[in-house]
């Protein structure tokens, strides 16, 4: 996720839905494109280095020859068309819980940026919730990708906040092979959850961060499943 340079224009609200996790909005600033949920901004089409970097530092750990990644959230789709684009990735699982945000991409203007990944064979869209995919899926995937929120202690919603207690670090690591990698994006460093992935038994914990316009660094928290 990335937050909004400066701009002048007012913004355009192109889309508004109404759905069982509240109320999503697209909005067009200019020629940046913006989500917000619930009165939250989210993520927007400005700058998606920190998408990118959740992607590749992911992918630089895991030892699979052939790594299967679950994203998790589609947003402005910089991940999964970032991860589209790397040929190392055998297969790109998506979970998303908005169904207005799968549209934007399939049928609306995002779809500028992810078009060419959701025509890739190895991508799939999973039109659910992130945290309910983690517990409930019989699959392992050799890293994990998670960009759901605003960060650990930044939630969009309330009942995302179980994704980073420990039943939900623990369904992480279930849902990742041995070795396997987990990265979570973050609008700001968290030591808390760093040593809350610790407890939860990963190893190599660790953060990468990008500079930002202004304020703090966005962050993208690394652990490691053990083998």
């Amino acid at each position: 996720m990335t937050f909004p340079t400066a701009n002048v224009a007012a913004p355009l609200t192109l889309d508004r839905r109404t759905g069982p996790h509240g109320e999503v909005v697209l909005r067009r600033r200019d020629e940046t494109y913006e989500i917000i949920v619930n009165g939250c901004f989210l993520m927007d089409t400005s700058d998606g280095r920190s998408e990118r970097l959740l992607v590749d530092a992911a992918l630089a750990r895991t030892a699979a020859a052939a790594p299967a990644v679950l994203i998790g959230g589609l947003g402005v789709g910089f991940s999964l068309a970032h991860a589209s684009g790397q040929p190392r990735w055998s297969r790109i699982v998506v979970a998303e819980r908005e169904d207005a945000i799968i549209g934007w991409h399939r049928t609306g203007p995002l779809g500028a940026i992810t078009a060419a990944a959701l025509s890739d064979p190895r991508v799939s869209i999973l039109h659910t919730d992130l945290n309910d995919h983690l517990r409930t899926a019989g699959e392992r995937y050799d890293a994990l990708c998670l960009d759901i929120d605003n960060g650990p202690d930044w939630t969009v919603t309330d009942d995302n906040i179980g994704l980073y207690s420990p039943g939900g670090l623990a369904a992480c690591r279930a849902r990742l092979a041995p070795g396997g990698v987990l990265a979570v994006w973050s609008a700001q460093p968290s030591a808390a959850f760093e040593e809350a992935l610790g407890r939860a038994g990963f190893e190599e914990v660790r953060s990468e961060e990008v500079p930002v316009a202004r304020g703090v660094p966005d962050v993208v928290h690394l652990a490691r499943n053990p083998f």
